[in-house]
């Protein structure tokens, strides 16, 4: 009876390795590839501590689990799990960090990018363009308690970290009125803005349009979808993301979005490559796919890569003051639209009053106030949930903005990154961060706009 109880144990223990090594084995490299992208982002790009990179960007399960060594000299980095799934990444200057995969690394080290000359600097040009602050602030706010609440969105210097926010900025009537930064960020930190980089690329794509480059309601023209039901996939479909590609996002498992962020060389290809699943225009379908797919077809619109590598900077970014802010591109030099943008606080508060002000500022029309527009009107198959790269409701039902004018619109990132703007209270906040599970942004907008004069 022992021999046999011994007997079903070990075949239950086997079992359980077997099944936990057919579970994570294809898993630990996207791991891995997770946390090398990030650590060197965030060490050589954003100039953060690698202490603190781990303890915020890379702290949540199962990424947390990986290893990372730096390679100062080299610029990159090196993850592993447990020893396993080692995954390389390198830094290239204006183009930020790649992981090695099919392309030699040798040829990627080889691209780099100058990033345009803005023309100017900021140390003596007043905000909105500069950092240059006025003497005196909009009357009638209740500044006492606005400070008292940025304040209250920090954790303490010496406390556990709970509330996992990096820095908040507030702007009133185009003024900054409040910000507020975790011990050791200032207003030009540049932060992770995954997902709010797709609103960036709805902005670059309505400077096409005004251009006169791009049409929207035109098809892709994407020539391997020549032959089949995806010829008639539109930009605008896109850009409300209801393709009707078949795409599963979810960062947590294997999924069509880690896959394609942690495991593509060309990741316009990968998207490419997808079947069709519902009619263009019919179903909405949240996917990062869709927003590199945007992002090729910008690369294809403008015809130049050198323009193309450069154009978030001259259309928008240097247009608005965004000089903190830098987009990173995949092995291919696709600008990575779902996920891949490092910005400051005050960069995005800028970037926020472009849409307050109906795409125009300080006096240069960057966006049409009808591409604004556009870009805020519900996708017709969202439910009002979602417009053109910015959203009109809390993806979550339990971060529902239940006290917030209906007129609000929001870039929004996968780790609690957002830029809400209120154009009813000529309001835009900034909150960047690694987590929202103890930061209820429903009562921070609520607790702002009463600091507001009626």
């Amino acid at each position: 009876m022992k021999k046999l109880v011994k007997r079903i144990l070990w075949i239950l223990l086997i079992a359980l390795i077997f099944l936990v090594i057919w579970f994570a084995w294809p898993r630990v490299p996207i791991i891995t590839a997770f946390a090398a992208k990030g650590m060197c982002s965030s060490v050589f790009l954003a100039d953060k501590t690698p202490e603190r990179v781990a303890a915020e960007d890379l702290s949540f399960f199962p990424i947390s689990l990986a290893k990372c060594e730096i390679d100062y000299e080299e610029k990159s980095v090196t993850a592993k799990v447990f020893g396993l799934g080692k995954r390389k990444v390198v830094f290239r200057e204006g183009l930020g960090s790649v992981i090695v995969l099919d392309k030699p690394e040798e040829k990627l080290m080889a691209d780099t990018f100058k990033i345009p000359d803005p023309g100017y600097s900021q140390d003596t040009i007043p905000w909105p363009l500069g950092d240059v602050m006025p003497e005196s602030l909009p009357q009638g706010v209740n500044y006492e308690k606005l400070n008292a609440i940025l304040d209250e969105a920090i954790d303490d210097p010496e406390a556990e970290a709970f509330k996992k926010t990096l820095g908040v900025a507030v702007v009133y009537d185009n003024e900054l009125i409040g910000e507020n930064y975790l011990d050791g960020y200032d207003a030009w930190t540049k932060f992770h803005g995954w997902s709010m980089t797709k609103s960036v690329t709805g902005a670059m794509a309505g400077a096409l349009v005004k251009e006169g480059r791009m049409d929207i309601k035109a098809t892709t023209g994407i020539p391997e979808w020549s032959g089949d039901e995806r010829k008639n996939i539109t930009i605008e479909n896109i850009l409300h993301m209801s393709s009707g590609l078949a795409w599963f996002e979810n960062y947590f498992t294997i999924s069509d979005a880690t896959v394609m962020l942690m495991q593509s060389d060309d990741m316009f290809a990968s998207i490419t490559g997808c079947e069709l699943e519902h009619e263009p225009g019919s179903y909405w379908n949240y996917s990062s796919g869709d927003a590199n797919l945007l992002s090729g077809l910008l690369r294809m619109a403008i015809g130049d890569n050198q323009e193309y590598l450069g154009y978030a900077y001259t259309s928008i970014f240097h247009r608005i003051g965004m000089l903190n802010t830098v987009v990173e591109t995949d092995a291919s030099n696709l600008f990575v639209a779902s996920s891949y943008s490092y910005g400051s606080t005050r960069d995005w508060a800028r970037f926020g009053m472009l849409f307050l002000n109906e795409g125009i500022f300080e006096g240069d029309t960057v966006l049409t106030p009808e591409w604004v527009d556009y870009m805020r009107t519900a996708a017709p198959a969202s439910d009002g949930q979602y417009a053109s790269t910015f959203w009109l409701k809390e993806p979550n039902e339990e971060r529902a903005l239940v006290d917030v004018p209906d007129d609000i619109f929001f870039a929004d990132g996968f780790l609690g990154q957002r830029v809400y703007i209120i154009p009813s209270k000529k309001l835009v906040v900034v909150r960047m961060g690694y987590s929202l599970s103890d930061f209820n942004v429903n009562d921070f907008l609520r607790d702002i706009i009463a600091t507001l004069p009626a």
